[in-house]
């Protein structure tokens, strides 16, 4: 099962907006994904469960895949949050959401 930590970058952390890009990325792939924060395992692909890990910027999570095309799952998903999901590290979120 593949597995990567990753540093939330975004300056809101894992709020409603990028939990929910995280969790419509996860869905589009046929594995399992979890995502882990302080020995807490919860479905990826359920937003109200990332938002229950109450992760911030500079908080370290395991991504976690098992199925097919775990790899390149995995992959994906640690490029979309080192990109800031869909935000920067000096985005406060402002606008609408």
């Amino acid at each position: 099962m593949p597995e990567a930590t990753v540093t939330l970058r975004n300056a809101t952390g894992l709020h409603a907006r990028p939990a929910k890009i995280f969790s419509r990325a996860a869905a589009e792939f046929a594995a399992d994904v979890s995502v882990v924060k302080d020995g807490r395992r919860v479905n990826a692909k359920s937003v109200l469960s990332l938002l229950t890990l109450d992760c911030h910027q500079g908080d370290e999570i395991l991504i976690s895949v098992e199925g097919d095309d775990a790899a390149s799952t995995l992959a994906e998903l640690v490029g979309l949050v080192e990109a800031g999901l869909g935000e920067s590290e000096g985005d406060e979120g402002e606008g609408p959401a």
